[in-house]
Order: C-alpha cells, then structure tokens, then sequence
C-alpha cells in the first residue's frame, strides 16, 4: 500500500499531466515555489471562488464585495504591523543547508512523535478490543496517552512562551531540548534562530533616484480596512455588515514547500465582517460555524476538518481559531477565522488622521467597530479538493483507473461531448447538442482515440459526466449518459440532458443546502 509521502507525489504529477498545476517558467528551469494553473486547473480555481464569492456575497444581503488594487499606500503597512512585526523565525541545519521555520519544526514534532504515539496506541488497543473498545475512556485512562498528552501541553505552553516572547535564543534551545533532527540530514546540528520579513519589496516612480519604496501586499485584508468607510457610506451599510474580496497576495517565504501549499504569489478569500464593539465573541462563534458547515456542504469524509485554538494570538486579535484539513502530509490550516478587535480602524485612524467611525443610530453613539475575519486560501483549497478526489481504482475486469471524484459543481468540464467514431454524422450531431448546451454547462469535445480510452480521460480530469452519440442517436434522438464515480450508463432522451445535469451539478443546489 502505498504511503501518503508516495500518494503526494502521484497527485503532483498528475496536476502537470493533465493540466491543472505547471511550474511557472518551466523551460527555464522553474522557479521555486511559484506555479502556475493549467486550463483545468484555472477553471477549477474558477469554481472554487464561485462557490465562496456566490455563498458569501451573493446570499447575504448585509455582505459586498470590492477588489482593490495591490499597491497601498507605504504607510498602510506601517499602520497594519507589517513593516515591524511580519516575520517568520528560520533557523538552518549547518549539514544539509536546507532552512526551516523553527515553529513549524516544534509543530511537526508534536504531530509526528507525539500525536503519532497516541494513535498508534488507538490502533493498537481497537485491534485488541474489537467492537467492545471504547476510545473516548480509553484516552482518559491509559496512563501513556495521558503521558503523551501531558507532554504535548508542556510543548505547547513552550512553544507559545518563545513566540511572545520573541526569544530566539529560547527557540533554539526548544528545539535542541526535544532534539528535534533535520529531516533531511537527520543531522541536530543547528545555526542560531533569525528573524526574517516577509514582505516583498520594489519601487514606484519613472525613474529610480525619484522612487519611492513601497511593498506587493502581504495580505488583502488592509485593501478592506483602508475602504471601510467608504463602503459604508456608498453603500448605507448598517453594522453588522461584511466586505468580501478576492485577490493575490505576496510573501517572500524562505521555506515554501508542499506544492500548492505555501507559496510566494498566493490568493486569498476574505470576509471583514464589522460589529458592535462587545459582540465580537458572539459574531466570532457564528462565523466559525458557519464556515465550518461550508466546507463540509462540499461532501468531505467526516474526520477531514477539525479546529485548532491558537496558541498565540497575533497582536490585533483576541481570538482565532483555524480549520484545519487532512492533507496527505498532514492536518494543516486551510482557513483562519479571527476576531481582530478594532486594532486595524483605529491604527489607520492614528497614521491617517482620519476619522474611520460608525454612528449606531440603535444606540445613539460613534464607535469604532470590532472585525471578525474569516480568511481562506484559494490554493489551499485547490489542493485540498485535489487531494480528497485523487483516486486509484482497481476495476472487476483487473484492469485500473485514476479518477478526480471532484465534487460535480466544482469540476472544470461538467459534461464531455463524445461521438462513438468520427465520421457517419456522429461528430455533428455531437456538436449540435454541445451548441445547446454550452450556454448552461460547462462542456469539453472529443472524438480522439477509443471511447474507453476517452472515457479514462475524462475520470483523470474529473468530468463527471460523459456524453456518447452514436448510431442511434441518429434514429431515436436519444445518448448514452455515463456517470463519473459509478460508471453506470443510462439510454436518456436529448431533449431530457439540460435537465439532467442541472440536477445534478448546479451551484444553486449546494448553496440552498447552506440557506
């Protein structure tokens, strides 16, 4: 069987094969940690932000979208924290050279030595116990998973302790103490830990001597914050309200890894939602319900999401939390919700001079408001919808199939158009049904090689459904209609398919599930 590290691999190399994730300026050798989508995988990514923009905007009268723009002003970024507090602490391991980020080090140490007992001694006392085992007593009574718990508190308690503390030297000695190795040398031979920026920087200005420095943003976040008043106004928004926004975002990180998974040239969902200053707490809850239940409307595993509390809270919040997901490396964020307080408005009323309040004519009074964010990442997201449908199949008749069992509203190509061969008026009666209906569904053609072989090609892209006209379709009017993940076929009327595929793939079905 093969092991998640070797699952990985194959779904990286068919995101290149069939069109979904190439590395940006390939025939150049690449450059590390930036990708670029393929025709499927930009369509994907399409209808990922469709679902997110249509969810949150669309069925939420008190929630607008904007778009702004990826210069700020220098200031904004002084204002937010960036310039003086936006970094990440690296440390080296002096024999291989490779550089790591000494909080996920610890992190991944907790997950795999510590976590990893634990569930090994779940397996372990299930195989022993058979259905008479009772997992929850179990964990609250054997005496080395309460050891391992123990543990895992004292280098929480640590880890959290150095982070705000900004002890560097405290951090080296954290991972030395846990003797933490590199996990490619093995070797426990580390440099000193550093700071690092992330932000990158250039120049605006015609010519260099005149220019002044300003910063690709880090986050879309600020873009909301700095036009929150003027939302507001445009708009006549009534707290609480929501300003939503989709865009790119830019981080220099020195340890990018995991494919999709961290990058340099990212893109973000977010929604600022502005409340009444003391409901923060009340509205912080409701949207980590909420997003919660969007990303299992998707049709996940049960056990794939779960939160995860922050230890260290980032100095504008006073709670966030984290939807984690079961990647093949892992359980990792794939969405952060926070409440931020009325850190960002007020700093930009101190840098601005301007004045960024609201008047509550409910309670006759100008606040500031507090902001509960909810922030997921679009390639996250990618990446975990690729992962969960990457499937290998061993059919009844021996032979195999890879299939992305991407959800149907997601999927790049709804329907693919297949006539049986290419010739008898079979390829025209194909397109003459693809003319109808493309207007509502998203539909590929192709008339190339066997229709078995076509039929593999579609499951490896994830079509979920298959179209195939053939003979008597000329007599009849009617085609076979195959279905991606059973692969049953069914003789359906043309005039019935519009019907058909909107049953079963629309958007709208999904969102009135979130309704």
């Amino acid at each position: 069987m093969a092991t998640q590290e070797e699952v990985f691999k194959k779904i990286t190399a068919h995101a290149k094969e069939f069109g979904f994730v190439f590395q940006s300026s390939e025939i150049y050798d690449g450059l590390s940690a930036v990708y670029d989508y393929g025709q499927n995988g930009s369509a994907l990514k399409k209808n990922i932000k469709d679902y997110w923009w249509n969810s949150m905007v669309q069925m939420n009268e008190n929630i607008v979208g904007i778009d702004a723009s990826i210069f700020m002003h220098p200031t904004t970024w002084k204002a937010s924290g960036h310039v003086d507090a936006f970094n990440d602490p690296l440390i080296d391991n002096k024999d291989s050279k490779k550089r790591y980020r000494a909080d996920v080090l610890v992190e991944d140490y907790i997950v795999n030595k510590l976590e990893a007992k634990i569930d090994k001694e779940i397996k372990k006392a299930k195989k022993r116990f058979g259905e008479d085992f009772d997992e929850i007593q179990f964990k609250s009574t054997n005496s080395r998973i309460l050891n391992y718990q123990e543990k895992i508190r004292e280098v929480e308690l640590q880890l959290k302790k150095v982070q705000e503390n900004e002890d560097m030297e405290g951090f080296k000695n954290l991972i030395e103490d846990l003797e933490i190795s590199c996990p490619i040398s093995g070797s426990k031979n580390w440099t000193d830990v550093r700071q690092f920026n992330l932000m990158f920087s250039t120049e605006i200005g015609s010519v260099s001597d005149g220019a002044s420095k300003i910063f690709l943003r880090p986050e879309t976040a600020q873009g909301i914050f700095v036009n929150y008043l003027n939302v507001q106004k445009t708009g006549g928004m009534k707290i609480p309200f929501g300003i939503a926004q989709i865009g790119k975002a830019f981080r220099n990180e020195i340890v990018a890894r995991q494919f999709v998974f961290r990058m340099r040239e990212f893109e973000q969902m977010e929604m600022q939602f502005f409340v009444r200053p003391g409901e923060q707490e009340k509205w912080y809850e409701y949207w980590k319900e909420v997003r919660m239940k969007w990303h299992l409307a998707i049709g996940f595993p049960e056990g794939h999401h779960k939160f995860h509390n922050h230890l260290k809270l980032a100095h504008y919040a006073d709670a966030a939390a984290d939807i984690e997901f079961k990647f093949p490396f892992g359980f990792k964020e794939l969405e952060g919700i926070h409440s931020r307080t009325d850190f960002d408005l007020k700093s930009h009323e101190e840098y601005s001079k301007k004045k960024l309040r609201y008047f509550d004519p409910e309670i006759n009074e100008s606040y500031v408001p507090y902001v509960v964010e909810t922030s997921i990442g679009v390639d996250r997201m990618f990446l975990a919808i690729l992962s969960n449908s990457f499937t290998e199949e061993k059919l009844e008749d021996g032979s195999e199939r890879v299939v992305l069992k991407i959800p149907a509203f997601l999927a790049p190509y709804k329907v693919a158009l297949l006539p049986l061969i290419g010739k008898d008026g079979l390829p025209e009666k194909a397109k003459e049904i693809l003319k109808e209906l493309k207007f509502d569904f998203d539909c590929t053609y192709d008339e190339k090689n066997t229709i078995g072989k076509r039929y593999r090609k579609q499951d490896a892209i994830g079509t979920p459904f298959c179209i195939t006209i053939d003979h008597q379709t000329l007599e009849d009017n009617t085609v076979t209609l195959r279905d991606r993940d059973s692969m049953n076929q069914e003789r359906v009327e043309v005039n019935d398919l519009s019907r058909l595929l909107s049953d079963q793939v629309a958007l709208k079905n999904i969102l009135k599930k979130l309704s």
